[in-house]
């Protein structure tokens, strides 16, 4: 069973994922900056409901950033500190592949997955799956909404783009207003990182041998976020 940590911005994420089996227990809520004092009752909550020991845990995966660099900061250090306790192994993955890779695995669209940094600042990167394989297409990049719509607008395609993440109705409205026809917003309900997807792009690395040293996991930061 692979733990999974979200903390990445307000929306907070936990999930507790088998490979066999997939989602065996998820939560995700809005934490309004409180990640520090919910995090682990979460995780014990969880496991409580699943009637599993931390013992049973064979991994640990934690989102790295783009994001808060307090809310970052929690969830790799909670990720280190029980990799450590159990001896077992520790995935970093960055939080925009999380949104990514659930939007760009079931569509054909071009997907880019968006995170709020604060003072009118977003993160974002470009994902598509060609010939089954799901891959990121350009850099992770941070700036205001006008450079995100400047960005899209430079990077050739000949599919539509679907936006995904924390994109306000105001900002989504901005970017279809920019963008025209060729952009489109999915819905809030998908647009919530969810750490089951965290999990599984661990279970992926796993299954090719990868791991990370925990005394060297850093996260990823693009701007100072509070």
């Amino acid at each position: 069973m692979i733990l999974a940590l979200d903390t990445s911005t307000e929306m907070t994420s936990v999930a507790v994922y088998s490979p066999q089996e997939g989602v065996l227990a998820e939560e995700t809520w809005r934490s309004h900056r409180q990640q520090t004092v919910q995090l682990m009752p979460t995780v014990q909550r969880l496991m409580l409901a699943l009637d599993k020991s931390s013992k049973a845990l064979t991994g640990v995966a934690v989102a790295t950033g783009p994001g808060s660099f307090s809310g970052v900061r929690v969830g790799i250090s909670a990720a280190k500190s029980i990799a450590f306790a159990l001896d077992v192994p520790l995935w970093g993955v960055p939080s925009l592949d999380i949104l990514g890779y659930a939007h760009a695995a079931v569509t054909a669209a071009q997907v880019c997955a968006v995170l709020d940094l604060g003072r009118r600042r977003y993160a974002w990167a470009l994902y598509r799956t060609r010939s089954a394989k799901w891959s990121r297409l350009t850099p992770y990049q941070g700036g205001t909404l006008e450079e995100m719509a400047r960005a899209l607008q430079e990077y050739e395609s000949n599919v539509a783009t679907l936006v995904c993440g924390e994109i306000s109705d105001e900002a989504g409205k901005e970017l279809r207003e920019t963008l025209g026809v060729q952009i489109a917003i999915a819905p809030r309900a998908s647009s919530v990182r969810r750490a089951s997807y965290l999990a599984e792009l661990a279970a992926q690395r796993n299954a090719q041998g990868e791991r990370d040293d925990p005394a060297t996991l850093q996260a990823i930061y693009l701007a100072a976020s509070g």
